[in-house]
């Protein structure tokens, strides 16, 4: 159980803005509006008695719930990790490629529409459900990263987009992903950037009855994706962080004029409270981090 307070990610907010001011990046004058900003959100009785306790659910319960609205436009994700591993997988050339965690057919039809025969792995059957509507001619297994139903050196391609960060270590999944690719293959992941979980980037989903629940999530370190990969015959060919785009603050209404609801589903809606704070808390930080691998062997590397 998680016991989140709309007060304490407030105040966590100013206070990675004020740890970049220390370090120079911010004046006095934003100092003293953070320090004065700080004693107005202890003040405010909406906040006092506002915190709510999450229950964390596992990936097939999670998406169970998220499945129907998981491809709804708003997903900011999709904006950021599509351009990049496109760009990547445009430069391959066609083969077997596993979409592991396929979800609902994202980049199963991606890697469709580009001459690959398509696996997709995923272990939420809802999800797969609508995976197999998109891509009709690939093929779709229920199974767990960490034992995917597929043989030895059996594809040309991995793509993961979005699911490592609810796996508790990389090691076990990354080894499954080396074991399926031939020798030469690629490896292809998109993820949440830990930076971005350190700020609230964890799915949310309601219960049956409204409740506020969270998909088991981890922090992953850029040094955890090396340490996993590199002892497997990974190699890097390339590593991203793609930023959300550059914006100026937005000065936004008055404190009180900014409704709480529903903070316990996105926290980052409480950014209307604190929005020069939040700007410079955030101003310039990784969303996601893109990796592509190559497995040692013969083939050689695409120009």
């Amino acid at each position: 159980m998680i016991h989140e307070h709309p007060l304490a990610y407030l105040l966590g907010i100013e206070g990675l803005g004020l740890l970049r001011a220390f370090s120079g990046e911010y004046d006095q004058a934003f100092v003293a509006s953070r320090i004065a900003e700080v004693r107005e959100l202890l003040a405010d009785e909406r906040l006092a008695n506002a915190a709510v306790d999450v229950e964390r659910v596992g990936t097939v319960e999670g998406y169970r719930a998220w499945a129907p609205a998981y491809d709804a436009p708003g997903n900011a994700a999709f904006d950021l990790d599509e351009p990049v591993v496109i760009e990547i997988l445009d430069r391959l050339p066609a083969g077997v490629a596993l979409d592991a965690a396929c979800g609902t057919g994202r980049y199963a039809r991606l890697l469709a529409e580009r001459g690959h025969r398509v696996l997709g792995v995923d272990s939420s059957p809802d999800m797969l459900a609508r995976a197999r509507t998109r891509v009709p001619d690939g093929d779709f297994r229920l199974g767990d990263l960490r034992e995917l139903p597929v043989r030895d050196d059996h594809v040309d391609l991995v793509v993961c987009a979005l699911a490592l960060t609810h796996a508790p270590e990389l090691g076990p999944v990354l080894a499954e992903f080396a074991r399926v690719l031939r020798p030469g293959g690629h490896l292809v992941i998109a993820d949440i950037h830990p930076e971005a979980v350190l700020r609230g980037s964890v799915p949310a989903v309601r219960g049956p009855g409204g409740e506020p629940r969270r998909l088991v999530t981890h922090r992953h370190l850029v040094g955890d994706y090396l340490r996993a990969a590199l002892p497997l015959g990974l190699i890097v060919r390339r590593c991203e962080e793609p930023r959300p785009p550059a914006r100026e603050p937005d000065a936004g209404p008055a404190n009180g004029s900014v409704s709480l609801e529903p903070w316990d589903l996105w926290p980052w809606s409480l950014a209307g409270l604190v929005p020069e704070a939040a700007w410079a808390a955030n101003a310039g930080v990784p969303a996601l981090l893109v990796w592509h691998f190559q497995l040692e062997g013969p083939r050689s590397t695409p120009e």
